[in-house]
């Protein structure tokens, strides 16, 4: 299962939702970081987040770029 985001202190987010303390993922816990990407403009991560989430043909081009990190 992949989970899509975008934060500000990635760290410290991926401990939170470990920690159980985000309500709409506690019960999908451990998570770890196999990709992330960074951007300098908030609003373009936001926009990638929106974009990864509404468009299947870009998030299943990720997972194509992705697929050896996903594997269990």
């Amino acid at each position: 299962m992949l989970y899509t985001g975008s934060t500000n202190n990635l760290k410290k987010r991926l401990w939170l939702h470990n920690q159980g303390q985000v309500n709409s993922t506690k019960s999908r816990k451990p998570f770890m970081v196999v990709y992330y990407e960074a951007y300098k403009d908030g609003h373009d991560a936001r926009m990638r987040e929106k974009n990864l989430k509404l468009r299947a043909n870009a998030l299943t081009q990720l997972k194509k770029r992705i697929q050896g990190s996903l594997r269990d």
